[in-house]
């Protein structure tokens, strides 16, 4: 009986290389998997939801500053309605915002509407730019049916 041996001489570089690009491969592979797997809590809106979770803004100009207004809601409610970054001059400038602000958003926290939302003739030309951002907030996290 006649064995032939072969022997096979691996040289160490050769090895460190194998090892390494298995290990990008196995780690490719993971990564692919992780990215494309579906989201087990992803924020999927139920039927009777009426908005998608989150804080909303819109832009409200006034003279050659912009004041931003931000509406927090969730799936069904809206949470809070508040004027971001209200600068001392526009509040100086503009005296009624605050107040405009704070009967707007305590009608619309109760009715969880913009119906039916009632201000004084005094103030219509302020509540009416205030109300227009909040409906155009509101309409950006509106949940598509």
């Amino acid at each position: 009986m006649s064995s032939k041996t072969k022997i096979v001489v691996l040289k160490m570089k050769e090895i460190v290389y194998t090892a390494i690009f298995v290990g990008l491969a196995i780690l490719l592979i993971t990564l692919l998997l992780v990215m494309f797997r579906p989201k087990r809590g992803a924020a999927v809106s139920s039927p009777d939801a009426l908005y998608v979770p989150g804080v909303y803004t819109s832009s409200l100009t006034l003279g050659n500053q912009n004041v931003n207004v931000e509406v927090a809601v969730d799936a069904q409610r809206i949470n809070s309605i508040s004027f971001v970054s209200l600068d001392e001059s526009i509040t100086t400038m503009y005296p009624l915002m605050q107040p405009v602000m704070d009967d707007l958003k305590e009608q619309i926290l109760s009715s969880q509407s913009l119906d039916g939302v009632s201000y004084s003739m005094e103030t219509r030309y302020t509540s009416q730019a205030v109300l227009g951002a909040i409906e155009n907030a509101l309409g950006k996290a509106k949940a598509d049916e």
